[in-house]
């Protein structure tokens, strides 16, 4: 169900009173998953319990990954039940997983505890095992190449439901996971606080304890959340959705355009990477006929020289509702070379899951069309 207008119709719409909490879950629900330790220190210590089950709990949940109580073997049988009662973990229902026959890449859907539907995508790369994870049921920012917009904005995700993710993975591949993106479906600065709180356990000493270095937040371009983040003391990596090197070709694809400009974005940008030590990313999804000129990499040279951002282009992944297309391999090379040849960082992003639906939201509308398709028989 889109619970807001098509957001092509309104741009302005996408970014205006952007959401600070997003948070869904009703207010009578205790969500363990989603507290940091000392919290769950609170909590055990208001109900009576002794301080070491917050510690239990916390291992259990965060370093475990336990899909329930029941697994939680040092903890008495009668807390257990009564936990499992009062207080249900989060966790995420596996309705689809399809893997690459090319590459290995897997591709999952998965069903939050209220039936919503998100994707997360588990990757093999030479440094290790990347997850690329959900923020949001949908999205509200109207990118005209993403398919994770096309039935606009249900709800945003709890700190919880995009630890799961990664967690309910873990717990399928029984891997390691090195490295997570958050670059799925949803624009993770519409969803701040909850971001926040997820980047904060996931990097967490007593938890999953992954490095900061090791975690992408992308964005497509909320400037105020960009300076927001500035100020939190992450040390991830900041990618920023750019895919055109000018206001007016940018504006023709992201509705988020309609608000700020480049020459803010780039403003932001620099400040998060003077102020954290971090490279800034530049996206690129490379087009055919729409950014692929050279007259497009040259403003894309003057953009990203003076931060010394990295460049990583995406050949786009054909989305069937939008009608784009990638250039040919050596359209891209060219592309690249051009970059190089004037001293930019730039790197092509592996094109992995081309045969699983591996744009972001793809797998979530076949779903949806479906199940549509069914009810009608």
């Amino acid at each position: 169900m889109n619970r807001n207008p098509d957001p092509n119709r309104n741009p302005d719409l996408n970014i205006n009173n952007i959401n600070r909490d997003g948070h869904d879950i009703p207010k009578s629900i205790t969500d363990i998953k989603s507290m940091y330790p000392e919290e769950l220190a609170g909590f055990v210590k208001g109900r009576g319990l002794p301080a070491f089950r917050a510690r239990q709990l916390f291992q259990w949940i965060h370093v475990s990954r336990a899909a329930g109580y029941e697994e939680m073997s040092n903890l008495p049988a009668g807390l257990r039940r009564e936990l499992a009662e009062k207080y249900p973990l989060v966790t995420a229902r596996q309705v689809d997983c399809r893997v690459s026959g090319v590459d290995g890449t897997r591709k999952y859907l998965f069903a939050m505890p209220d039936g919503c539907l998100v994707e997360s995508v588990f990757m093999r790369y030479h440094f290790g095992n990347s997850v690329c994870i959900s923020s949001q049921v949908g999205c509200r920012m109207g990118c005209g190449f993403c398919a994770s917009t096309l039935h606009g904005l249900v709800r945003s995700l709890t700190a919880s439901e995009m630890l799961e993710q990664i967690y309910a993975i873990a717990r399928e591949t029984g891997e390691r996971i090195s490295h997570v993106v958050v670059m799925g479906m949803g624009e993770p600065f519409d969803n701040y606080d909850n971001l926040i709180r997820f980047l904060r356990l996931l990097t967490c000493p007593e938890g999953m304890n992954l490095s900061q270095r090791s975690v992408t937040v992308s964005t497509c371009g909320i400037v105020p959340g960009i300076r927001r983040f500035t100020g939190e003391g992450l040390h991830v990596t900041l990618a920023l959705s750019l895919h055109a090197a000018t206001d007016e070709q940018r504006r023709k694809i992201m509705p988020v355009a309609n608000r700020w400009s480049i020459a803010e974005l780039m403003e932001a940008c620099g400040e998060y990477s003077r102020v954290t030590g971090r490279q800034v990313t530049f996206e690129y999804s490379l087009i055919k006929g729409v950014n692929d000129s050279r007259a497009d990499a040259l403003g894309l040279v003057k953009l990203a020289k003076p931060l010394r951002a990295h460049i990583n282009l995406i050949p786009v992944n054909p989305v069937r509702e939008r009608g784009f297309s990638h250039p040919d391999s050596e359209g891209v090379r060219a592309f690249k070379m051009e970059l190089e040849k004037h001293g930019v960082n730039v790197s092509i992003r592996r094109a992995l899951g081309k045969d699983i639906d591996g744009a972001c939201g793809q797998l979530r509308n076949r779903y949806a069309e479906q199940e549509a398709r069914d009810c009608l028989i």
